[in-house]
C-alpha cells in the first residue's frame, strides 16, 4: 500500500544546502560591490549658496529665509485644517443632528452666502432664470412631449415671448417615437397652422465629456439610440440666422421631463447637460455654443399654477420643487387613461377603482410591505414615474377643429414664420417620420388631454397661488400662539407650578374641552363604583 502524500510540502532544508545559499548570496553583493566602486558614485552637489561678491547678499539671505518659514506654516496650516476636517467627520458620525461651533470664516461665508440664496424659494429662481433666457434669445424652441403636446404648451410663457418683441417661437416634438405613426402626422399638420414645427427624436445614449471610456470597437448605434430630426433642425436655425445676418442664441424652454436637455446634447453630439430620470434637473441657465453663429441656452422649466386640473399637476410639475403626493398624482393619471388598454398593457386584471389597480400592479411587480400585504403607494409612485418618463407609449387625439388660441393672431402667426424655409422644413420632418420606429396603435395607451397647461412666470403670483401651504402656515401658527398663552398662565402662578408634576402641567396646558372631558370621566368611573358598593353584600345584616 501506497504511503498518502502529505497535504503541505515542508520547508525544512539540510545545514549544507541553507549554508551553500547563503554563500552564494554573499558572493552576489559582494559582486555588486565591486561594480559600484569601479564605476564611481555620483554624489549629490552641494547648494554653493550666494557668493561673497554678490549685491544685496544679506537681503537675497533673508528672503530665502522668509520664504522657507512661509512654506513651513503653510505646511502647519494645511496640517491643522486636515485635522479639523477629521474631527469634524468623526463628530457628525458619532452625533448627526450636533451643529459645530468651531467654524471657519470661509465656511461662515460660505453659509452666509448659501442661506441668502436659500430665502428665495426654488420656484422664485426658476422664475428668474426663465425671464433671462427669454430676454437674451432671438429664437425659442418650446420642446413639447409628442404624447401630449397640448398639454405642454404654456400660454403664458407663449404670450411673453411675444411680447418680448421680435422674438421667434419654433416648436419641437420630441420623443416622437413613443407615438403612432399616424397620431404624430395629426398633430404635425394641426401645430404647424400656428407655428413652425420640427419632428425630433433625441438621442438616448451619447459620450460624456467629462468621462473618458476606452471602446475597443465603435459599435452603430440602434434606431432607438440614434437621433432623429437634428439635420432639420439645424437647417432650420442656419437659414434664419443667414437671413437675419447676424450670430443668434437660441433659448431652450418647456415643462419638466419634456427632454429640453437631451435636445441640446443630441445637437452638440455629446452629454453636456445633465440627463435624468428625476424631473427638474436643470435649475439655472446654461449657454452651450453649437457654433461660431449659433448659441443655445438650456433653461429651467415651467412653473405649474395650482389652478391647472389634477392630471395637469401630476404629469407636469416638477418632484424636486413641488410636495406631489404619489397616489394622489397616478390615480389622477390613471382616471384619464382608457382602462381596457391600461390592463393590457401592464397585464392586470379588470380593474373598478384606483385603489384595486394599485393593489394588483404591486403583486404584479412584486411590492410588498412587512408581512407580505401590496405596496400602494409604491405602486402608485412606479406608475407616475413611468407615465413621465421617456419609455411608455401613450398618445393624444388633437382636437377636431382648429382655433388660434387667444394670444395668437394672423399677423403674429405670419411674423413668427417668417425668416424660416417652411418647404424645406416639411421634406425634413418627413423624412424624420420614415426614419422613426413608431409603435402600433394596439400596443399604446389612449390618453385624454386636458388641454393647455398653465403657468407661472412672475414672482409675485408665487406666493398668492398657494392656499393650502398658506391654511397650513395659519393653523401652525395659531396652535403655536395658544400653547405660549398657556405657558404664560403657567409662569404667572409660580407656586403652584412648582407643586405640580410635569404629567399635570402637561395636562394644563391643553385646551379646556379636553380637560372637561378628562374631569368627567374619573366622575364616571365613582358613580359606578358607589353602585358597586350598594349591590355588594353585607355580612354584618343576618339574612333570613
Amino acid at each position: 500500500m501506497k504511503r498518502p502524500k502529505l497535504k503541505k510540502a515542508s520547508k525544512r532544508m539540510t545545514c549544507h544546502k541553507r549554508y551553500k545559499i547563503q554563500k552564494k548570496v554573499r558572493e552576489h553583493h559582494r559582486k555588486l560591490r565591486k561594480e559600484a566602486k569601479k564605476r564611481g558614485r555620483k554624489k549629490p552637489r552641494k547648494d554653493p549658496g550666494v557668493p561673497n561678491s554678490a549685491p544685496f547678499k544679506e537681503a537675497l539671505l533673508r528672503e530665502a529665509e522668509l520664504r522657507k518659514q512661509q512654506l513651513e506654516e503653510l505646511k502647519q496650516q494645511q496640517k491643522l485644517e486636515r485635522q479639523k476636517e477629521q474631527n469634524k467627520k468623526r463628530k457628525l458620525e458619532t452625533d448627526p443632528d450636533v451643529e459645530l461651533s468651531n467654524t471657519e470664516p470661509e465656511s461662515g461665508q460660505r453659509k452666509a452666502k448659501k442661506a441668502k440664496t436659500s430665502k428665495q424659494s426654488p420656484k422664485m429662481l426658476h422664475c428668474q432664470e426663465l425671464k433671462k433666457v427669454i430676454e437674451a434669445s432671438d429664437v425659442v424652441l418650446e420642446v413639447l412631449d409628442a404624447r401630449d403636446p397640448l398639454g405642454c404648451r404654456c400660454p403664458q410663457v407663449e404670450e411673453a415671448i411675444i411680447r418680448g418683441g421680435q422674438k421667434k417661437l419654433v416648436l419641437v416634438l420630441n420623443k416622437s417615437d413613443l407615438v403612432p405613426k399616424e397620431n404624430l402626422e395629426n398633430w404635425l399638420s394641426y401645430l404647424k397652422k400656428e407655428l413652425p414645427t420640427v419632428v425630433f427624436k433625441a438621442s438616448t445614449q451619447l459620450k460624456d465629456k467629462r468621462k473618458r471610456i476606452k471602446v475597443k470597437k465603435k459599435a452603430a448605434p440602434s434606431k432607438s439610440e440614434a437621433c432623429v430630426g437634428k439635420e432639420g433642425l439645424w437647417k432650420l436655425l442656419e437659414g434664419f440666422q443667414k437671413t437675419s445676418g447676424k450670430a443668434i442664441h437660441v433659448g431652450v424652454i418647456g415643462f419638466p421631463n419634456v427632454g429640453k436637455s437631451s435636445v441640446i446634447n443630441s445637437l452638440k453630439q455629446e452629454q453636456i447637460c445633465s440627463v435624468g430620470v428625476s424631473m427638474g434637473l436643470t435649475r439655472c441657465m446654461q449657454l452651450v455654443p453649437l457654433d461660431k453663429q449659433i448659441t443655445i441656452i438650456d433653461s429651467p422649466c415651467f412653473i405649474v399654477s395650482p389652478l391647472n386640473s389634477a392630471p395637469a399637476l401630476a404629469l407636469r410639475s416638477p418632484a424636486s420643487i413641488e410636495e406631489v403626493k404619489p397616489l394622489e398624482a397616478a390615480s389622477a393619471i390613471l382616471s384619464q387613461a382608457d382602462a381596457q388598454q391600461v390592463v393590457l398593457k401592464f397585464t392586470v386584471p379588470v380593474f373598478t377603482n384606483s385603489l384595486e389597480f394599485f393593489t394588483s400592479f404591486a403583486q404584479r411587480r412584486g411590492l410588498h410591505q412587512k408581512g407580505g400585504s401590496p405596496n400602494v403607494e409604491r405602486a402608485a409612485r412606479v406608475l407616475w414615474s413611468e407615465w413621465t418618463g421617456a419609455f411608455l407609449v401613450y398618445y393624444c387625439h388633437p382636437p377636431a377643429s382648429w382655433t388660434p388660441p387667444p394670444h395668437f393672431n394672423e399677423s403674429i402667426v405670419t411674423d413668427m414664420k417668417w425668416g424660416f424655409d417652411l418647404e424645406e422644413l416639411e421634406k425634413n420632418n418627413a423624412h424624420s417620420i420614415q426614419a422613426i420606429k413608431s409603435p402600433h396603435l394596439a400596443s399604446s395607451i389612449l390618453f385624454q388631454s386636458s388641454g393647455l397647461t398653465n403657468g407661472v412666470i412672475e414672482e409675485q403670483d408665487i406666493s398668492e397661488e398657494l392656499p393650502k401651504q398658506k391654511k397650513q402656515k395659519q393653523e401652525q401658527e395659531e396652535s403655536y400662539e395658544d400653547v405660549k398663552t398657556d405657558q404664560g398662565i403657567v409662569e404667572e402662578g409660580d407656586d403652584e407650578s412648582l407643586d405640580m408634576s410635569p404629567a399635570e402641567e402637561a395636562c394644563e396646558a391643553l385646551p379646556e374641552k379636553s380637560q372637561a372631558d378628562k374631569q368627567s370621566a374619573p366622575s364616571f368611573v365613582l358613580d359606578k363604583m358607589t353602585e358597586e358598593e350598594d349591590d355588594a353584600y353585607d355580612f354584618s345584616t343576618d339574612y333570613v
